[in-house]
């Protein structure tokens, strides 16, 4: 979906939100604001959220997207439950004493 939000949307308002939230800095901020194409400034912020230290960095990310985006949520939301609904078929393991236990390995990756 990296590259239809990137087509879809002007990243000014969610950089500010993710600003307020403290997932960017304002060197940061203040940098991203001065690149001119739209379409640059947005691989620029996900580049940003996806190396940032903030614990929460991808729930502000969508928090963020909601208000104007909220199709783009709506979308992250149906694969995200669909890729956990593959993930829990994938790796559901019964223990020895009858408990059921969940291994869930994902790894992201930015291109």
């Amino acid at each position: 979906m990296h590259s239809n939000i990137v087509a879809s949307i002007n990243p000014d308002s969610v950089m500010y939100e993710l600003f307020l939230k403290k997932v960017m800095r304002f060197d940061d901020y203040y940098r991203l604001r001065h690149v001119p194409v739209s379409t640059d400034r947005c691989q620029e912020m996900f580049r940003l959220v996806y190396f940032s230290s903030h614990p929460q960095a991808f729930i502000h990310l969508r928090l963020a997207l909601l208000d104007e985006y909220s199709w783009i949520v709506d979308e992250i939301d149906k694969q995200l439950t669909s890729l956990t609904a593959q993930l829990q078929q994938l790796h559901l393991d019964r223990s020895t004493d009858g408990k059921v236990t969940l291994q869930i390995f994902i790894h992201l990756s930015v291109h």
